[in-house]
């Protein structure tokens, strides 16, 4: 399964990245479940009430709010995304022990180095594993 998303929301998610500098920043991704893919058709950009470069949280009434726009729309909640200011993409013990849903996608935009990294994770609390799924960047709609 991959995550497919369109280059203007990459460039939403990285512009928000950057906004919340030095902090970590964080949203929620929506869209449709295809055969092959999981494809992003909305991307709900939220506070870090945490303001904090080593952890997110995501407001519950931020959270409640972008899934009844998401029910309005006919989309469904495909997971979430988050910044690492200083450090690799790739899933933290706390993302790890926070990952409540295994189906959930957990999209992790790193900062650290001189180009952004953008990087898309299964994670299964329980057992600590954790699968990444390919990123497909597709052209934005006209």
């Amino acid at each position: 399964m991959r995550l497919r998303l369109k280059l203007s929301d990459y460039l939403r998610i990285l512009e928000h990245a950057r906004a919340g500098l030095p902090n970590e920043a964080c949203g929620l991704i929506a869209g449709r479940l295809e055969e092959d893919a999981r494809q992003v058709e909305k991307v709900y950009t939220l506070n870090n009430p945490d303001a904090c470069p080593e952890h997110f949280s995501i407001p519950p009434q931020a959270q409640l709010e972008a899934i009844r726009d998401m029910r309005s729309l006919g989309l469904v909640l495909l997971g979430s995304f988050h910044s690492h200011p200083n450090t690799p993409a790739r899933p933290s013990d706390e993302d790890i022990n926070l990952a409540y849903d295994p189906a959930a996608s957990c999209c992790i935009l790193s900062l650290a180095g001189a180009e952004p990294v953008l990087k898309c994770f299964r994670i299964e609390r329980a057992t600590r594993l954790v699968r990444e799924e390919s990123i497909e960047l597709t052209p934005s709609s006209p």
